[in-house]
């Protein structure tokens, strides 16, 4: 595990379970949020989100987060892992509540200037919707990731991020040069 993309809907942990990894596996760190959004909530054209990304990825180790189906397939060909935060539509909803009541008017380590935390009626509502859209168009990249190759790590809630810590602290290190094989 040397390229690991974190995703799954808006609330689950990404972000969290991101920092963890990459702090426990010495590997530099990639929000994608903190890369796509402008102050003010602007988003990023798409030509210059994919030539950001492309620079973000070249690297030979990382751990990123976030979603952005629009580009997952490019990040997928890049990642050895996969970690899909599947949660149920309640935790996520939890997890973003939690968080906005935690932080509102503040920006998260994890987000650019000039993006406070907010309630958005619209995000709420992606949210909400994520199992019956999202969902499905990201099974199928996540199918085409492990058919080429790719590990995927699938969680279902907080309870399985624990462990999957857990047992990734009882793991032997893992050689530098980038090897899944034990020292």
């Amino acid at each position: 595990m040397r390229r690991i993309a974190v995703i799954g809907c808006s609330g689950a942990g990404k972000s969290r379970l991101a920092r963890e990894l990459a702090r426990r596996l010495k590997l530099p760190i990639i929000h994608l949020d903190a890369h796509y959004w402008r102050p003010g909530w602007v988003e990023s054209p798409m030509d210059e989100w994919v030539a950001r990304q492309e620079a973000l990825f070249a690297g030979d180790g990382w751990v990123a987060d976030g979603n952005y189906h629009s580009t997952l397939r490019y990040r997928t060909t890049r990642a050895d892992t996969v970690i899909f935060l599947d949660f149920c539509t309640a935790s996520c909803l939890r997890g973003v509540f939690g968080r906005l009541l935690r932080q509102h008017g503040q920006v998260r380590s994890d987000m650019p200037a000039g993006c406070p935390e907010r309630f958005d009626l619209e995000f709420t509502r992606w949210v909400w919707n994520f199992r019956r859209v999202a969902r499905p168009r990201t099974l199928e990249v996540l199918r085409e990731f492990e058919e080429s190759g790719g590990r995927l790590v699938t969680l279902f809630d907080r309870r399985h991020v624990a462990a999957f810590l857990r047992d990734l602290a009882s793991r032997p290190p893992m050689r530098s040069a980038g090897s899944d094989r034990p020292m």
